[in-house]
């Protein structure tokens, strides 16, 4: 066997990840608004790029040619093509802060207590709570004791009533004062037994403050109605609005998947630039031909990436036939594996495809990552899916006596006696978790 060295040649076969092919997975994991955003910066760089945004009139004529009846109701507005009820919405941009000094300003107080009492409305988070200790504002304020307490009793009187609490068990405390429950029963279950009261150990409470337990539940259900976070309500985020990729119509007993075009700006070629790529000026022609490279391969990738999440859609559409006539309690397991599979791509381009894409159907706006559901109950003669066991153990609470709430031992024998559904006590809990449902020591009624 030679070693010497030398030169040869060989051919080999290789995936190169290439800038295009980077460019195209780039676009297919893209949700619709960032596309937009996407394509209105590659229309800043690219001379040749031109976006066209499909109005409604125009998605019309398109479904009629089609002859598919997108809405059956009626509008008596007969103005621009791009109205829309949203824009003409008032936006309150009044905050806590703000709330709480126009309050401040209308109170007949001297100025220090103003003052501090306009600080202090100023030092509040989010929530409307106080964290700095009273040492701490008084060497931030350069206030005495007296008039920091002053400032305090002040904001206490101010709407929502609450803010300026340090603790949960204040703020509830301000509100019943304010209700005129003073030296109350629930003024002392607050004052005294909050602990216990969030751990539902209504019978200690009712032996401590010598009561029946129905009179600790009628207080319990009652300091739920009181505002933990009085100054939440003026924290509002701005919504994201969800604009779905893809339609599923219901026609006669079948179901129909369509892009929606609404959900994204048409790409063109601008026609000034078109003439000076056909006639390969001198001097910018390798400019030119950069960027119609560059024009084609974005427009080959959005077609591309439409044509994936159509396919993956339809799949889906298949494999959930049952959901669209039912419901969520009649979801299948269903992994990304046996998709991909079906589609002839790799599961990872499913797993792009299907992540913040949305789709339109007849029960409502849905991910298309929500149709991928675990298997629950291998054990059993048919699989189940997690959500079809989250309905299951919904409905068994719903109708349990609440005098003698399930326990998670009950719910997973009555799941596999009525439903013959396997499914361990720790699974059980975990889904009850997930939908947020209490306990049974914590749900229980007397």
């Amino acid at each position: 066997m030679s070693m010497d060295f030398g030169l040869f040649q060989q051919q080999t076969m290789k995936l190169a990840m290439t800038n295009e092919l980077r460019q195209a997975i780039t676009i297919l994991q893209y949700s619709a608004l960032d596309l937009n955003e996407y394509l209105l910066e590659q229309q800043l760089e690219n001379p040749l790029i031109e976006l066209k945004e499909q109005t409604f009139t125009e998605e019309v004529a398109r479904q009629k040619m089609n002859d598919t009846p997108i809405y059956d109701g009626k509008s008596s507005y007969q103005g621009e093509d791009d109205y829309s009820p949203v824009d003409h919405i008032r936006e309150n941009e009044e905050g806590l802060q703000d709330y709480l000094l126009n309050q401040i300003r209308l109170l007949n107080l001297d100025r220090k207590t103003r003052s501090i009492a306009m600080y202090l409305a100023l030092s509040l988070d989010q929530n409307g709570y106080l964290h700095q200790s009273d040492a701490e504002l008084m060497e931030e304020a350069f206030v005495t004791e007296e008039t920091l307490e002053k400032g305090m009793e002040t904001l206490f009187t101010l709407e929502p009533y609450g803010v300026g609490a340090r603790t949960l068990r204040e703020c509830l405390l301000i509100q019943l004062k304010h209700m005129g429950m003073e030296d109350s029963l629930t003024e002392r279950v607050v004052s005294r037994h909050l602990e216990l009261l969030a751990k539902n150990q209504f019978k200690k409470i009712a032996k401590a403050e010598l009561v029946t337990v129905e009179d600790v539940q009628f207080v319990a259900d009652f300091i739920k109605t009181l505002n933990p976070k009085p100054g939440a309500e003026f924290n509002r985020e701005t919504p994201k609005y969800v604009v779905p990729d893809v339609t599923v119509l219901k026609i006669n007993e079948d179901y129909v998947v369509r892009l929606n075009e609404q959900s994204g700006p048409k790409i063109f070629m601008n026609r000034d630039y078109e003439q000076m790529v056909k006639n390969k000026q001198t001097g910018i022609e390798s400019y030119m031909k950069q960027k119609y490279d560059q024009f084609n391969w974005i427009k080959r990738s959005i077609e591309q990436r439409q044509q994936t999440i159509l396919k993956v859609t339809k799949s889906i559409v298949n494999h959930q036939f049952e959901f669209f006539n039912y419901g969520a309690s009649h979801l299948k397991p269903l992994t990304l594996k046996a998709v991909a599979e079906e589609v002839g791509v790799h599961e990872s381009t499913v797993s792009r495809a299907t992540t913040n894409k949305y789709v339109q159907t007849p029960r409502g706006l849905h991910e298309l990552k929500y149709f991928f559901v675990s298997t629950v109950g291998r054990d059993s003669s048919e699989s189940s899916s997690s959500e079809k066991v989250k309905t299951h153990i919904k409905r068994l609470v719903n109708e349990e006596n609440k005098q003698k709430p399930l326990s998670d031992q009950k719910l997973s024998d009555l799941l596999k006696k009525d439903n013959q559904i396997n499914v361990s006590r720790r699974t059980l809990a975990k889904y009850r978790e997930e939908m947020q449902i209490p306990s049974s020591s914590q749900r229980k009624r007397y």
